[in-house]
């Protein structure tokens, strides 16, 4: 639907010969948008290891629910924090800016004009790095009060070794990760900008790329 109103705002200079020649055609503006929305999409996927990491500190990470958005099985935290980057998304019109630059991009990359460039690979490794820089920033302050009560089970277990520390520390560490994932909340508009900083410039290293 995006591509048909786009077709009829642009000036598109088509040009082939044959019927094999249209299909090429069709096929490298599909593979065009594809690499293009596969790049910015990637970005989403930092949430999901971030919420991951985040759970396994916490205990959670024995319960998967199904996330219809990445069409995978993610745990709680995971989906709570994909729900709430969807949401900064519509609140500060960042999906408005996804559809702009989508069109933005028939005035760089003219239709049948897309050079499908073999080292795009190389950006896809320069993601991986990202990748975790942001997820491990993001799960910073859940691994820091875990650290913590890590460390308090295990002066509890040499000064009061009768007391189960298992059952005691699985109880706290569930309610000091619920009382830090309510404190982080406010850190929302924070994460978002990492993740939408992260999908603008994945966006624009495709877009060049395809030149």
């Amino acid at each position: 639907m995006l591509a048909i109103i786009i077709f009829q705002i642009i000036d598109v200079n088509i040009e082939y010969s044959t019927v094999y020649g249209f299909a090429a055609l069709i096929v490298k503006e599909a593979l065009t948008g594809l690499i293009i929305g596969f790049f910015a999409n990637l970005s989403y996927y930092i949430i999901n290891f971030a919420g991951q990491l985040m759970d396994m500190e916490i205990g959670f990470s024995m319960v998967n629910i199904f996330d219809p958005i990445a069409n995978v099985q993610t745990t709680i935290t995971s989906n709570l924090y994909s729900y709430s980057i969807m949401l900064m998304l519509f609140v500060t019109d960042m999906h408005l800016y996804i559809i702009k630059a989508f069109t933005d991009t028939y005035s760089i990359i003219a239709v049948g004009q897309a050079d499908i460039n073999p080292n795009l690979y190389l950006l896809m490794v320069d993601f991986m790095k990202n990748y975790f820089i942001i997820g491990f920033r993001i799960v910073l302050p859940i691994f820091a009060a875990m650290l913590i009560v890590n460390t308090i089970l295990a002066i509890l277990a040499k000064v009061a070794p009768q007391m189960n520390m298992f059952v005691i520390g699985f109880q706290l560490k569930i309610m000091t990760g619920l009382l830090i994932l309510f404190l982080l909340t406010k850190f929302l508009p924070t994460v978002s900008g990492f993740i939408f900083n992260e999908m603008i410039d994945m966006m624009k290293a495709a877009i060049y790329a395809l030149r």
